[in-house]
């Protein structure tokens, strides 16, 4: 390599950072990425105090990160170079064909002890009957469909665990392998579809003695066809086909009201305003909310069940409501008063504590069924 040219490389190095420094300074701040789903970093303030304590620096750095000119491209062009060199993980997320699937990683033993026993103690607080649904995600039901040698965590450990307990259980994991074969869960998003849940609601009626489904009783709803879910925006991996998104349950004679302020009122069964932005899974039911009640006018005299929840319930809920007169929703993560008194206040006749398994090990708000 001659004089001439390292210099040349040099020039071109320091016009390029130069560049990209000019057009950072002027180009506007953005305070959310569409594509990440996330609010981006802001410029920190400046003190004395926050440059010692290390705190200024850290700010700098994730605004830089966040603010970078054109960021998403630059993520679309790792991924596409870390695919090439033979890369099959991209932040925690497996890139199997024409699916993303995210890495279950090994929990701490004793945080998966202890929320089994949180749930063993509301049992033994309320007459009402607890039963444990845990449901498994796509590492675990489509595990033939990750690359050679990928580690996961096995959740049939958890499930064990969970039968353990001696608490009624829900066999998620056997309805959902009955139908691995289809497409049960999104391909660039975690949860479950439609399709999934369906085959979970009744899962879950079995377990509670009730009537199930009959799949020709619905008419789906195609409602999108670029859905881009959590997994799409967390890997990089941003060439693949969107995702379908589908309603089965009609509204008719169903009212929803919904705690997300701390007082009741009037909400839907799917939001649809939702389907017009990236976060399109929030349109069940307008997405995360401290407390949500559906009720059912056609069964008045039906029974009520009262499901502990993550996210994963909120596509299974619609199906519920075709056998119970009421279904109640909390979750732990905004409602903090007793889940026992609430069942007694409001006349529930079953509690179902509905997670699923990799929000379960991680999740610290189980302590609250204590109460």
């Amino acid at each position: 390599m001659t004089k001439a040219y390292s210099r040349f490389l040099t020039a071109f190095f320091c016009l390029f950072l130069g560049g990209l420094l000019a057009w950072h300074l002027f180009l506007p701040d953005r305070d959310r990425s569409e594509t990440e789903n996330r609010t981006l970093a802001q410029a920190p303030a400046f003190s004395w105090a926050a440059l010692v304590n290390g705190s200024y620096t850290k700010g700098v750095e994730d605004y830089v990160a966040d603010q970078f000119p054109l960021r998403d491209d630059w993520t679309v062009l790792k991924a596409r170079a870390e695919q090439l060199m033979g890369k099959s993980e991209f932040n925690g997320v497996y890139l199997c064909g024409d699916t993303l699937i995210s890495k279950v990683e090994t929990p701490e033993a004793a945080q998966v002890e202890k929320n089994l026993t949180y749930i063993q103690k509301l049992a033994e607080k309320t007459d009402v009957p607890v039963s444990l649904g845990i449901i498994p995600s796509a590492a675990e039901i489509w595990k033939g469909k990750l690359p050679a040698g990928a580690e996961s965590w096995d959740q049939t450990l958890l499930l064990n665990a969970a039968a353990g307990t001696g608490l009624p259980t829900v066999d998620f994991k056997g309805a959902l392998e009955a139908h691995a074969s289809e497409p049960i869960f999104y391909r660039t998003d975690h949860h479950w579809t439609t399709l999934g849940a369906f085959y979970g609601a009744n899962a879950l009626l079995e377990a509670l003695d009730k009537a199930p489904l009959e799949q020709a009783d619905f008419t789906p709803e195609t409602v999108s066809d670029d859905f881009s879910g959590t997994l799409y925006s967390t890997s990089g991996i941003h060439w693949l086909t969107p995702d379908t998104m589908e309603f089965w349950v009609g509204e008719e004679g169903l009212s929803v009201t919904s705690w997300r302020t701390g007082a009741p009122e009037a909400a839907t069964l799917y939001d649809r305003s939702y389907l017009q932005v990236k976060d399109k899974y929030s349109a069940f039911l307008g997405g995360n909310q401290p407390l949500c009640v559906v009720k059912n006018e056609a069964i008045p005299d039906g029974e009520k069940i009262l499901v502990v929840r993550d996210s994963y319930s909120d596509a299974l809920a619609p199906f519920l409501t075709q056998r119970f007169s009421e279904v109640h929703l909390l979750d732990l993560r905004y409602y903090r008063l007793p889940v026992a008194q609430y069942a007694a206040e409001n006349g529930i006749d079953r509690i179902v504590v509905l997670y699923s398994a990799q929000n379960f090990v991680t999740d610290k708000n189980l302590v609250l069924l204590t109460q």
